[in-house]
C-alpha cells in the first residue's frame, strides 16, 4: 500500500511503514485543519477535538496490534499511549471548559506526536523490522517513494 502524503508530514518522520505512516499523515492533518479552523474564531468544534483523539486512539491501537501480532513486548509503549490519552482528554476538557487555549492545546498534541514519532515509533519500527516473528506480506512492505520530498 502506497500512500500520498501531504506537506504536513515531513518525509524526517516517515517510519516506513505504510500503515502507520498513512495514520501519522491522518493525525497531522487533523491538527492543522483544526488549528484553521480555530484561528480568529472562538469557536471550538468538540466533535472535531474529538475525532482528532480518537485519531490517536486508532493510531495507538494499531501499533499495539502490530507488536502483538509480531511477539514484541510493548508495555512501555503501549503505557506511553494511555498516559497520553489521559492527558489529552484532560486538556480537551480544559479547552470546552474554557481553562486552556485550544491553539495551546493542538500546539501540545502536535509537538507531543513529533518527539513520540522521532523517539518512540522509529525504535518500534526498527525493532519490528528486526523481528523474526513478524514480516509483512509483500503488498504491505514499506516503498521507498522518491516523489516525496521535504520540501514543502
Amino acid at each position: 500500500m502506497e500512500i500520498a502524503l501531504s506537506p504536513f508530514l515531513p518525509e524526517a518522520l516517515l517510519v516506513g511503514f505504510p500503515e502507520i505512516d498513512a495514520q501519522h499523515e491522518e493525525v497531522f492533518t487533523r491538527i492543522e485543519s483544526l488549528k484553521a479552523g480555530c484561528f480568529g474564531n472562538t469557536y471550538v468544534d468538540i466533535a472535531e477535538f474529538q475525532a482528532l483523539l480518537d485519531s490517536f486512539t486508532l493510531h495507538f491501537g494499531t501499533e499495539e496490534r502490530i507488536a502483538e501480532d509480531a511477539g514484541i513486548d510493548f508495555t512501555a509503549h503501549a503505557k506511553i499511549h494511555r498516559d497520553t490519552l489521559d492527558l489529552l482528554r484532560k486538556a480537551l476538557g480544559d479547552v470546552i471548559k474554557g481553562e486552556r487555549d485550544a491553539h495551546a492545546f493542538l500546539r501540545y498534541a502536535e509537538y507531543w506526536f513529533e518527539r513520540h514519532i522521532r523517539e518512540d515509533d522509529k525504535r518500534f519500527v526498527a525493532t519490528l523490522q528486526e523481528s523474526r516473528h513478524f514480516r509483512l506480506p509483500r503488498s504491505r512492505r514499506p516503498v521507498s517513494n522518491r516523489l516525496f520530498s521535504a520540501r514543502a
